[in-house]
């Protein structure tokens, strides 16, 4: 487990755990009371970190090494052996740092689409870090609209810092990709359901982002460009990203109280990489939960429903 630099208190509580089984094992004495009050105190630091934390920690924490990216819950919530990734725009390329494909949840058929970032320096490279190419928003539009035809719910999992900011992006037409998902999203005819599952930033978090339900799991953002970015237009340089942090208004929190979000998935005490198979519970019963209620909706109303619900986010004085 790595931590970051506010979680330090609890590396020093869980290293004097390890060291108190340690010794009790190699000495054979009974320390179980003693281990038994380290974890309670575990449990007490957790709890008073984590529910005092800045919006540029809980930014930090949505960025953990050990958070589980979309192809993990995708792993972790569908039926086994049930996913089919498929490939390509049908026009460039495929794009590795956007994901979709048929699966099913208990036995109910989702189209489930993401951006996907990589573990290791080779395949975070290959992901380019979960930044996708306009290649692979057509990608995610074909396979919304191959949902369509068949009136399967469309799940979309977003975790980026942002689309490519590449010249090739440019050349191939970033801007027009991704204008061109939200355009066609606010019309699909079938029910979409959006999670922000770690970093929701700008038009790369947006392209896939148009749904009639959007949630944010508990240690996530979202907001039009990333604090660092934000520092670098206004200051110059990344030492004021925590002042743009606070100023963003990017936590969980804040995009519930402005109604850009309709709900928050909770997370297990310290975040979802502390114990990942309740995170994917959570994230799985709130999918069904929603394909269930907008089951008895026709496509028109779902479309109707999905344009009221983000021009109800604009306000406009003539």
């Amino acid at each position: 487990m790595e931590y970051l630099s506010f979680e330090l208190p609890i590396k020093d509580l869980m290293d004097q755990y390890q060291t108190c089984s340690l010794v009790g094992e190699e000495s054979g004495v009974d320390v179980k009371l003693a281990c038994s009050q380290i974890e309670d105190k575990i449990i007490d630091k957790k709890k008073e970190i984590y529910s005092n934390l800045t919006p540029w920690q809980r930014v930090q924490l949505s960025r953990h090494p050990d958070r589980p990216y979309t192809i993990d819950y995708i792993n972790g919530m569908v039926d086994k052996g049930s996913f089919l990734e498929l490939h390509g725009d049908r026009n460039f390329a495929d794009d590795p740092a956007m994901i979709g494909g048929l699966a099913t949840l208990d036995g109910q058929k989702v189209m489930i689409i993401g951006t996907q970032k990589g573990r290791t320096t080779k395949e975070r490279q290959h992901r380019r870090f979960g930044m996708p190419n306009p290649e692979g928003y057509r990608k995610a539009l074909r396979l919304m609209k191959l949902a369509e035809k068949f009136q399967i719910p469309v799940v979309t999992l977003v975790d980026t810092p942002g689309a490519y900011p590449g010249l090739e992006a440019e050349e191939r037409g970033q801007g027009e990709a991704i204008a061109r998902n939200i355009f066609e999203m606010v019309q699909l005819k079938t029910p979409i359901f959006t999670y922000i599952i770690g970093e929701g930033a700008s038009g790369g978090a947006l392209g896939i982002g148009v749904g009639n339900k959007v949630y944010m799991l508990e240690n996530t953002w979202y907001t039009v460009i990333a604090p660092e970015s934000c520092s670098s237009i206004l200051w110059r340089n990344w030492d004021h990203k925590e002042d743009a942090a606070n100023a963003l208004n990017l936590t969980p929190k804040d995009a519930l109280r402005e109604k850009f979000i309709d709900g928050i998935i909770e997370e297990p005490l310290g975040g979802a990489h502390y114990d990942p198979a309740a995170a994917f519970h959570n994230l799985k019963t709130s999918i069904l939960q929603n394909i269930k209620a907008f089951s008895k909706f026709t496509g028109q109303e779902l479309e109707t429903q999905r344009q009221e619900k983000f021009i109800a986010m604009g306000q406009f004085k003539g």
